[in-house]
């Protein structure tokens, strides 16, 4: 499950914008990056399954070194 978010925040973000002009594009715009955002959050979660329950873990905090972005990924605790 969770690699399938990261394919479709790789599918928003790599897909173009309609032929739409003005105040529809960039709607259109915005929403990709809401999408995008969304799904790249759950890609980046660790899962665990137990006892029938899913969590998701996600790490907002920003990194530690400063040099990537977002918090995403393995924290080590």
């Amino acid at each position: 499950m969770i690699e399938r978010f990261r394919q479709r925040a790789a599918a928003v973000r790599n897909r173009g914008l309609p032929p739409v002009e003005g105040a529809e594009r960039r709607r259109f715009a915005e929403q990709a990056q809401r999408d995008f955002m969304d799904f790249a959050m759950i890609g980046d979660a660790q899962g665990k399954l137990e006892d029938g329950i899913l969590t998701l873990r996600i790490d907002l905090r920003p990194p530690a070194d400063g040099g990537a972005e977002g918090g995403a990924g393995e924290t080590g605790g």
